[in-house]
């Protein structure tokens, strides 16, 4: 479970290794009527990606606890997670090991060598990296690196919900982000917790949140589509389960097609490069799968920016 008081608390922890980044207000119009719109530009974090919050107090908090090992770290990822766990390893002087899939986008694994990283790929989906890469860890000693089921890195993600109240002055209604394993609902739901809703939108292939609330619990959940690469988990992470039964995160699915749509949309409108994951946000407003109230505040959090942008020219 993480709470208000983890997530400022990693605030604190992660101050100056991150970036406070950028809020646009944006018309309405164009993606639904609604009071008023924002984009929050987290895919100009460190590594293109808001996981450098989460990974960066994971790996602080380990070392001030001395839990942090000669040996460093091993990570699980489809790639975003990976390269964040890299980062902040390269940052704090101990070596990174990252397990992805083979199906791992190739500008992400150049990325994970460039920050120095061993990258070892296995299997297609990110439940086969973990398996290997939780054995890797139990062998070496080193300390494991979970993409989204941790405290610190969920409470690490929550930071962004943090500068969301910040920046739009709590006057914010709904904040749309989209949902892999969860780490990122989880923390910004925690953080707004009381001060504003999350609804979280998955593709139609990788429905975790979904299927988890139906079921009244994470199961296991069928992988496919476009975006695949970043929302590719296998099932919803107990913590974000937990924060989403608690503050009544809502789940929206969209499909394939509506993606690659919102993603070249924002290119067109805002000329701003996103992943398909990233654009499943968009596309619940552009689609109507979610649809404010006229008088509505809403804020889409544009997440990651790791992809290959040669199809939107």
């Amino acid at each position: 479970m993480i709470a208000q008081s983890d997530v400022r608390a990693a605030a604190r922890r992660i101050a100056g290794r991150v970036r406070r980044t950028p809020l646009i207000e944006v018309d309405p119009a164009p993606l639904a009527p609604a009071g008023r719109m924002w984009l929050k530009l987290e895919l100009a974090q460190h590594t293109g990606s808001f996981k450098a919050r989460g990974a960066f107090n994971h790996v602080l908090a380990a070392r001030d606890e001395g839990r942090l090992p000669p040996s460093g770290i091993v990570a699980a990822s489809g790639g975003n997670a990976g390269l964040a766990f890299a980062y902040a390893a390269a940052e704090t002087g101990v070596p990174a090991e990252v397990f992805v899939p083979e199906t791992a986008p190739a500008v992400k694994v150049e990325r994970l060598r460039a920050l120095g990283a061993t990258v070892v790929q296995v299997g297609t989906r990110y439940a086969e990296a973990q398996t290997a890469a939780l054995k890797r860890a139990a062998d070496t000693g080193a300390l494991f690196c979970h993409a989204y089921d941790l405290p610190e890195v969920c409470a690490g993600q929550g930071t962004l919900g943090l500068e969301i109240l910040e920046q739009t002055g709590g006057e914010v209604d709904t904040v749309l982000l989209a949902v892999g394993g969860g780490g990122l609902m989880a923390g910004v739901a925690a953080a707004l917790d009381g001060r504003a809703r999350v609804v979280g939108v998955e593709p139609e292939g990788i429905p975790t949140l979904e299927r988890a609330l139906h079921a009244r619990g994470p199961v296991d959940a069928a992988v496919s589509g476009i975006a695949a690469d970043s929302l590719g988990a296998t099932r919803l992470g107990d913590i974000a389960f937990d924060v989403a039964t608690r503050t009544g995160v809502r789940s929206v699915l969209v499909p394939d097609e509506a993606i690659v749509e919102a993603r070249r949309f924002v290119w067109d409108e805002y000329r701003l490069v996103v992943e398909h994951g990233t654009a499943a946000a968009v596309a619940a407003l552009r689609t109507g799968a979610y649809r404010p109230s006229p008088d509505e505040r809403v804020l889409v959090v544009l997440c990651g920016a790791n992809t290959d942008p040669s199809d939107l020219a």
